[in-house]
């Protein structure tokens, strides 16, 4: 309906990654991007599909009134505040297997619980007496993604909730998350979300 009436045209938009190609074809003017959950274009928004559009009502709600109120309404509905990623994580995926992953699963809690940490595949993969080939299987099986595609957005995220929740500077934000050096966590945010982290702070916790 938004392209249909001319609002998209020139800009960027999403749509539910089974219908991307078509909807590129039918309206060339506007520059689809079927590899993300939402788009803001400020006074327009687009998502990928229902339960994207939870991800843009949570994403206007952190831009309107702050993190605080944004991650309180997600607890209610038992979503994540904000979701890593974009559609790809979600074409095809097999599902987990509980029994034989449940190891894996509490190899996911110790790390989150400490990103400090220098984790490796390898330390992983030696922490459940697994060999590298099959700690992997597992884990994509598991999560959807790589061990370094999963602690980056692991770590991406936990940048988020200090930088909007905390007092910590940059630098501390950068070695509690697991970064290691600010350049790093600098590189990593921009790449990810297109702001600095600085900006980022400003946008969330301005509100």
């Amino acid at each position: 309906m938004l392209a249909e009436a001319g609002l998209l045209d020139g800009r960027r938009a999403t749509t539910h990654w089974a219908y991307a190609q078509d909807f590129a074809a039918r309206y060339p003017q506007v520059a689809v991007d079927a590899d993300v959950l939402y788009i803001d274009e400020g006074d327009v928004l687009t998502s990928a599909g229902t339960a994207a559009g939870i991800d843009a009502c949570l994403h206007l709600l952190r831009r309107q009134y702050g993190a605080g109120p944004a991650n309180r309404v997600a607890r209610r509905l038992v979503v994540p505040p904000h979701r890593q990623g974009g559609q790809a994580q979600y074409i095809e995926q097999p599902l987990p297997e509980t029994a034989r992953d449940t190891r894996l699963a509490a190899v996911i809690e110790r790390v989150r619980a400490d990103l400090t940490q220098a984790h490796s595949l390898d330390s992983l993969a030696d922490s459940v007496a697994m060999s590298r080939r099959s700690f992997t299987r597992h884990f994509r099986q598991l999560t959807g993604t790589t061990v370094g595609a999963w602690l980056l957005s692991e770590r991406l995220a936990r940048s988020q909730a200090l930088l909007e929740s905390s007092d910590h500077s940059v630098e501390q934000v950068a070695a509690l998350a697991g970064f290691g050096s600010t350049v790093s966590l600098r590189a990593h945010f921009r790449a990810a979300f297109g702001v600095a982290p600085t900006a980022w702070r400003q946008t969330f916790r301005g509100a």
